[in-house]
């Protein structure tokens, strides 16, 4: 017999630490190989760890709701037809998939990462603040009280105060002290923590014999806080366009069967509303930006996040990485590739991380418009509507006419920080244009 010590894989570049959601094996279980061992979540997926090697499990480093650094080691495995004492998880990049039931959100795609990533694990404060080891250091190196430390806003997970965090307080605490002055600002930060978003006491609600009361389950609780932040953060415009997209339906018509033959997949409307917002997006640059503090962050690469409900009935954003570099075809590919392997928990951590720009149709829950929430730190999102027949007028060189014509709503909104309406309005009608515009014998 050998024993085989099962570490926390890595999980993406900017996780470096989950916590412990169950044990799917306990001491005496046999194991088969890649067969989950144990459920996890981070701030971005929840996954499964699998085994890679067949055996009995011995022991469980870790309880449940424990929160684990990536290379530790969380359980020991006895296998057999191992000379060696003890085996050792093989050094390569590991993605596992996401749990429908519990995923969790955008940046989900905005959320601010963990501290930097020579700080030690979080310690802390007997009050409920968590402080780094190196955090705390820096603090009693320039003689800063606890409740000095506890007015600093973090832009950390869960609020928590980075490094840089603390740096830029004591540079803008010594800048005011030169000046003389006793009375400093901290400085401003984009991030809003999770404790200021909750911190006003809850309503109270009279409850009747006859009321349910469910409580959120971890991906809700998520998508909760990151609304709240974003609404807090940016000023939400939306701005509405109507589009006549009778072309582009005829066409859709006329190659689906077609296309489903040789490609063996459908084409759905998704990878033709993303095409025209990556064209819109070349179009107007400073929709596909960021903003921190007083900065604007210009975004080089597009990458569109489509919004996906999930059958727990939470929320899931996918992200298409240089969408404007892909073809209708490549776009319909990845659109239906994320769908699929977010409905069989499939979808990676990289694979909802980094959008610049958010997506969702509305129109497949029989919507006609919607006013979305900014995903963070993108500033817009856009919400097309549900395709609907309609009397319109057509103008022709002969007068006008009244036709059925399929019309479909869409919404932007938008930080009205950084985008005014000028350029909202501008944007989504971009949108419209090229999707109004399709030519009808396009080929793909």
């Amino acid at each position: 017999m050998a024993i085989y010590n099962l570490q926390l894989p890595k999980m993406g570049e900017s996780v470096s630490e989950a916590t412990v959601v169950k044990w799917l094996k306990h001491p005496g279980d046999p194991i088969e190989e890649d067969e989950p061992v144990l459920e996890i979540a981070t701030d971005k997926v929840d996954s499964d760890v699998p085994s890679p090697v067949s055996g009995i499990l011995k022991e469980q480093r870790f309880a449940e709701n424990d929160v684990v650094q990536i290379g530790d080691v969380v359980a020991v495995i006895e296998i057999e037809g191992v000379d060696q004492e003890t085996a050792s998880e093989p050094d390569n990049q590991y993605s596992e998939p996401a749990s429908i039931s519990d995923p969790a959100m955008p940046d989900i795609p905005g959320t601010e990462q963990l501290e930097d990533a020579d700080t030690e694990p979080i310690s802390k404060h007997p009050e409920g603040r968590f402080y780094s080891p190196l955090v705390k250091n820096i603090a009693s190196e320039e003689g800063l009280s606890v409740a000095e430390l506890d007015r600093i806003p973090g832009t950390g997970s869960e609020g928590r105060v980075t490094k840089q965090d603390i740096l830029n307080y004591l540079e803008t605490k010594k800048a005011a002290q030169q000046k003389g002055s006793d009375e400093y600002e901290i400085p401003h930060v984009s991030h809003v923590s999770t404790e200021t978003v909750y911190s006003a006491p809850p309503p109270v609600i009279t409850l009747s014999p006859q009321d349910e009361i469910v409580e959120m389950d971890r991906m809700r609780r998520l998508i909760a806080e990151h609304m709240v932040r974003s609404k807090q953060t940016s000023p939400h415009v939306c701005s509405f366009v109507e589009a006549d997209v009778t072309n582009l339906v005829n066409w859709r018509n006329k190659i689906k069967d077609a296309y489903e033959k040789r490609e063996g997949e459908k084409i759905t409307f998704t990878p033709i509303f993303i095409e025209a917002v990556t064209k819109a997006l070349r179009d107007f640059p400073m929709v596909n930006i960021s903003v921190t503090g007083t900065q604007i962050i210009k975004k080089r690469n597009i990458n569109v996040g489509m919004a996906a409900a999930l059958p727990s009935g939470n929320l899931i954003v996918p992200v298409i990485k240089n969408a404007d570099q892909l073809s209708l075809v490549g776009l319909s590919k990845a659109v239906n590739d994320l769908a699929n392997r977010a409905r069989t928990n499939k979808l990676r951590p990289d694979d909802i991380q980094d959008g610049t720009f958010t997506l969702t149709n509305i129109g497949a829950f029989g919507n006609i418009m919607g006013t979305p929430i900014i995903n963070q730190p993108q500033v817009a999102i856009l919400a097309v509507g549900t395709i609907t027949k309609k009397p319109a007028v057509i103008e022709t060189e002969h007068g006008d006419l009244i036709g059925i014509r399929h019309l479909m709503y869409l919404s932007l909104s938008y930080d009205h920080r950084v985008v005014d309406g000028a350029l909202g309005g501008r944007f989504v009608k971009r949108v419209a244009d090229y999707l109004e515009n399709w030519d009808v014998n396009r080929e793909v």
